[in-house]
């Protein structure tokens, strides 16, 4: 972990030094594996490669005020999501995550409780995930807490999972249910404006908002998928499945159809955005946050499906539609097709 911590000449709060902030996470890290030869408080990590296997590699960073809120999310939620989010790009690429470096940009009255409580919630996920967190990197942010993640894992030559392997044919599948966390955060944005707790007492709605704060990506069906050559093509959900089917279709040079019946929206969702005044199919569609898996399956592959239902361990496995040889990009309900909507947008 390396770079100065800075201190606000202005007389506010400032953030404790970096080299007790570095001293303090390493204190907390569990015991590095063998494969980690140099690990947290060196200028870098060195790890030993897995043998016969291909490296994945993948960062993503959250945002406050884009990527979470800290009026919906703690602060353990915060660093829970920052390690889910990547691992989950790692599975989607048919891999197994290994080591994770974690990049701390704190804000002017940042506290070393607060710090703790957000390292709390990486090493939950770090364990789950089987990940080490290897090193990262601490600085001064001048306004928003950013939690930067980079993710490194591992793959076997030719069980790699692209965007662009689909064809038209292909059946859609998606895991688990969708629309899930967008409802959870539409929900904790009203309850918000209405001076509610922010926490609902119906059970379903509490999922919803868990599925927010907490994804759980789906790690051991992404390395199936890709092992036992079961996907031709994979991404995950985390701007919508809109945008997934619509990534995939472009990367493969296909269009797709999806069947609105068979999306597996969560039952409380559907509930929470009917009685909101918006169309289920189509908010569960958009919404994004859900860090379910898209693949597609090959007719040649069909067979294989039984080992990533395995791996699901009672998580459904639903087919939704079909990649097409038209290149449009459309949903049917009852009978009728309209074109898909699109899925959460950064910019």
């Amino acid at each position: 972990m390396s770079s100065p911590a800075r201190h606000d000449s202005q007389g506010s709060r400032a953030i404790p030094g970096e080299r007790f902030i570095i001293s303090h996470i390493r204190s907390r890290l569990p015991p590095a594996p063998a494969s980690l030869i140099v690990a947290a408080g060196d200028d870098a990590a060195v790890a030993v490669p897995e043998r016969g296997a291909l490296q994945v590699l993948t960062t993503d960073a959250l945002v406050e005020g884009v990527h979470f809120d800290r009026r919906f999310s703690s602060l353990a939620d915060v660093g829970y999501k920052a390690i889910a989010v990547n691992v989950s790009d790692v599975a989607a690429m048919g891999g197994t995550s290994s080591l994770v470096l974690l990049s701390l940009m704190l804000p002017d009255g940042t506290s070393i409780q607060e710090i703790d409580v957000l390292l709390d919630g990486v090493l939950e996920m770090a364990r789950i995930a089987k990940v080490t967190v290897a090193g990262g990197n601490i600085t001064r942010s001048p306004g928003a807490l950013i939690v930067d993640v980079t993710a490194t894992g591992h793959v076997r030559p030719r069980r790699i999972l692209r965007r662009d392997g689909g064809r038209p044919g292909d059946a859609l599948f998606v895991t688990g249910s969708i629309g899930g966390a967008s409802a959870g955060l539409e929900w904790l944005t009203e309850a918000f404006r209405c001076g509610f707790p922010l926490q609902p007492e119906d059970g379903g709605l509490a999922t919803c908002v868990q599925r927010h704060r907490r994804p759980e990506p789906r790690l051991r069906i992404g390395a199936v998928l890709g092992r036992a050559r079961v996907a031709s093509a994979c991404m995950d959900l985390s701007d919508g499945l809109a945008d997934a089917v619509r990534q995939i279709a472009e990367a493969s040079g296909t269009g797709a159809r999806i069947d609105a019946a068979a999306l597996p929206i969560d039952a409380a969702a559907h509930k929470w955005f009917s009685a909101s005044g918006h169309d289920p199919v189509g908010a569960a569609l958009s919404g994004g946050d859900d860090y379910e898996l898209l693949f597609t399956l090959p007719r040649k592959t069909a067979r294989r499906l039984r080992s990533a239902e395995a791996a699901a361990r009672g998580v459904p496995l639903t087919h939704i539609g079909e990649l097409t040889t038209e290149p449009e990009l459309v949903v049917v309900r009852d009978g009728q097709s309209e074109p898909l909507p699109s899925g959460f947008t950064h910019f």
